[in-house]
């Protein structure tokens, strides 16, 4: 079996963009891709098809050689935009596998170890009232983990202030768990948007247990700056979104940063890669929490490493508190995993068990921008 072709798909489904890949063989045996670096997929188009040019002709079935040279053949190694790529096709390559072997892709992880895969909710509002309503309906829903959210107010549009952020989120979850009681899991995100000093002070308005995880509070580029800040505080930290290969993960594990990792498959290189952070966190007692906000192809190649590792917490899920955005849409999604509040059960298909209808894919890729945050003085901040 040999590859005929790699056609990149980046489109717009639901509210956003996907970068889907879809890659050929002389066999008639496909598989599907998709790529998760957000706000840049044309960025990743480009890669691919210089990926494509030497891609062809290969064997697909020898998918760790093909992430080597992927990887590799090229004098600057590595990078997010790079690996994005690479996950994409890595992730098509596993379904093709799969497909060519008659087994679901957990097979070809070492096969399942759970009977479904465990999911975590998202929601908020804009006052403690309404982030307890939020949550108690999660709750109801059949989530026993998720992340509540303090919707932040600023005086402008596009702004963000820290000091003012921290504040409203600290006294919405105080109340929050104290209505909620012990056993829902709650976490925050702060999508790496304060400094070491600002996420101290977050931490110390927290009493005991009013979080269970708090994710992403700093950026990433130095972990010496996670070291000083885990003397600060021992809230238990989310950590990985962002993170673009196994070397960016090491520190974070050997360190004892992380104590969830939010490993995003169609970031950090495909399967192949993300297996090796598996490992690597299970020796350390470290659980997954992964990274997971894009379509069904996301959600099926993350869920079938899920059923396959044993160090695992629960996925990231789109569908909570009765949202709809689209990202799932049957019509260009016909065959996908069942979710359902609280768990995702993957098909037991060959390959992912995600089908495309390739002739759905036609609406086209529209320039779309995160927020560019800005504080009141007028500087630049992180989205």
């Amino acid at each position: 079996m040999r590859i005929t072709d790699i056609k990149p798909f980046p489109v717009w489904v639901g509210t956003r963009n996907q970068m889907l890949v879809k890659v050929e063989t002389d066999e008639g045996i496909y598989g599907w891709g998709e790529s998760g670096l957000s706000s840049r997929e044309m960025g990743v188009k480009g890669i691919v098809e210089h990926y494509r040019e030497f891609l062809i002709g290969k064997d697909p079935m020898a998918r760790g050689a093909l992430w080597q040279e992927m990887y590799r053949s090229q004098y600057f190694e590595g990078g997010r935009t790079l690996t994005a790529a690479i996950s994409a096709i890595d992730i098509a390559l596993y379904d093709i596998v799969g497909k060519k072997l008659g087994v679901p892709v957990y097979e070809l992880l070492g096969g399942k170890q759970r009977n479904y895969v465990p999911t975590f909710a998202t929601g908020g509002g804009n006052s403690p009232e309404e982030m307890i309503d939020v949550a108690q309906r999660m709750t109801a829903e059949g989530f026993d983990c998720f992340r509540l959210h303090r919707d932040y107010e600023p005086e402008s549009e596009g702004s963000y202030e820290p000091r003012e952020a921290i504040a409203n989120a600290a006294e919405g979850l105080i109340k929050a768990r104290e209505v909620l009681g012990l056993r829902p899991v709650i976490g925050y995100d702060f999508h790496h948007r304060l400094s070491v000093a600002e996420t101290a002070s977050f931490c110390q308005m927290m009493p005991n247990h009013t979080l269970d995880f708090l994710e992403e509070p700093i950026r990433d580029e130095t972990p010496e700056a996670y070291e000083a800040l885990r003397t600060m505080t021992n809230m238990p930290f989310a950590l990985g979104e962002e993170f673009a290969s196994k070397w960016q993960f090491l520190p974070y594990i050997e360190k004892g940063l992380a104590n969830y990792i939010r490993v995003d498959i169609c970031n950090v290189g495909g399967i192949t890669e993300a297996m090796k952070v598996v490992g690597w966190s299970e020796a350390h007692y470290i659980d997954l929490m992964p990274h997971n906000p894009l379509g069904p192809i996301c959600v099926a190649a993350t869920a079938h490493m899920g059923m396959a590792a044993a160090n695992f917490s629960w996925l990231e899920i789109r569908e909570s508190a009765g949202e709809d955005n689209g990202f799932y849409s049957e019509e260009v999604f016909p065959v996908q995993p069942d979710i359902v509040s609280g768990k995702v059960t993957v098909l037991d298909k060959p390959g992912l068990g995600v089908e495309v209808d390739e002739e759905s894919l036609t609406e086209p890729f529209r320039y779309s921008e995160m927020p560019h945050l800005k504080r009141k003085d007028g500087s630049h901040t992180n989205w």
